[in-house]
């Protein structure tokens, strides 16, 4: 039996070093067609030393670099963009940082008029860019593109800085207009991962913070989501249904503004983290995230005000303060899952985080109902005790 696990664990390592080998050489298994570099502005090799499957968007990059004069040739390679896409692509470099805007383009796609190739280079000065045609920051020596295969093939030949070693590369693509104009693209999930630094001469790539979703966007996503969507949910909860109980008072006011309190001071961090993301990433905007999120703060923040004009329990103004209480309490809950639920598809995590919150969230609520459902057992049984009680008071008068 101990050979047998020994010989299946063998099995199964040599089968996933394979797996990988296979999965980290895929750009170099490509072959490219001598008729491609027909074209005068083309790169005169049809073949390229060194690659790297990019880590979004189904690009490969393909390179050769000559030190002696700072030339460097790519074959970019973006796939699923066949003629029919109307999508434009583009593979960047840029000298100034690692975002796009100071990014220098080559920019290919099929005009939607008569499925011709368009190429040709486009530097960003700005965001909302339509990538006008315009010089790069330096000299391209041959461009050229050709459509095959359901694929764009971007060709050029660069002049880099001497002595490069490190590029910041930019790889994106996005819609067009039916007159050809490049449209904005998608500003969530793969489209704001496409960025990543190349050492040209090893070949390694290495994902930038805003490849791969920084560290602060990850902060950001886990402290709203404990925050309005677990903490808010749980307190509410303890207080809609502790409360019937009379042991359980006056524990479940503390356990109450106790996960509120806390769900408040974690969202305030958590909403700190986005506005520090909004400064970090200027022209990108998630409109819908960010208003329900400040509306969410704005709500909360009222909310904790409210405690200190709480009026007593049989003053004659608690019945407006508790429809108020109430009504911005259950705001919160709803708007709190939408935003949270809007996260998921701006961080685009794994899918099993999703799908973990939504199980949570539907197992919450499963247990709301059980719980509505027997709080008011308990009041209608409290009610029917009273009147029977009132009944044989009464009774004992005739």
């Amino acid at each position: 039996m101990k050979r047998i696990s020994l010989c299946t664990l063998v099995l199964l390592v040599t089968l996933n070093s394979v797996t990988s080998q296979s999965q980290s050489t895929t750009c170099s298994k490509y072959a490219f067609k001598s008729s491609n570099m027909g074209n005068a502005s083309s790169p005169t090799t049809t073949s390229f030393q060194s690659c790297v499957d990019l880590p979004v968007l189904s690009s490969f990059l393909h390179w050769n670099y000559h030190p002696s004069n700072a030339t460097l040739e790519i074959a970019y390679r973006h796939t699923g963009v066949g003629p029919a896409s109307s999508k434009w692509v583009v593979w960047a470099i840029n000298p100034i940082g690692k975002s796009m805007v100071g990014s220098q383009c080559l920019v290919a796609y099929h005009n939607p008029k008569d499925g011709s190739m368009v190429v040709y280079t486009s530097s960003i000065a700005g965001y909302g860019t339509t990538l006008a045609k315009g010089p790069l920051s330096f000299k391209v020596l041959k461009l050229s593109a050709v459509g095959e295969s359901n694929e764009i093939i971007i060709y050029a030949t660069l002049v880099v800085p001497k002595n490069t070693t490190t590029l910041n590369q930019v790889w994106q693509d996005g819609p067009l207009s039916s007159d050809g104009t490049p449209l904005m693209h998608s500003t969530t999930g793969p489209n704001v991962r496409s960025v990543a630094s190349l050492d040209i001469l090893s070949g390694v790539t290495v994902a930038t913070a805003t490849a791969t979703g920084s560290s602060l966007k990850n902060i950001h996503g886990v402290l709203n989501a404990v925050s309005w969507g677990i903490l808010m949910p749980i307190g509410v909860i303890i207080a809609r249904y502790m409360r019937v109980f009379p042991k359980a008072d006056p524990a479940w006011f503390y356990l109450h503004v106790g996960c509120q309190v806390s769900a408040y001071i974690i969202g305030v961090a958590g909403c700190a983290t986005g506005l520090k993301l909004g400064a970090r990433s200027e022209g990108v905007e998630h409109s819908k995230h960010r208003n329900i999120g400040i509306t969410l703060f704005c709500l909360a923040t009222i909310q904790m005000f409210a405690l200190l004009i709480r009026p007593v329990k049989d003053h004659k103004y608690r019945i407006y303060w508790n429809i108020y209480h109430h009504s911005v309490g259950y705001t919160i809950i709803v708007l709190s899952v939408v935003n949270i639920l809007e996260g998921f598809k701006i961080l685009a995590p794994d899918e099993i985080w999703k799908k973990t919150y939504i199980e949570f969230i539907a197992t919450l609520a499963f247990i709301a109902v059980i719980l509505e459902a027997f709080t008011w057992y308990v009041v209608f049984a409290r009610r029917r005790a009273t009147a029977s009680d009132n009944g044989n008071k009464h009774g004992s008068f005739v």
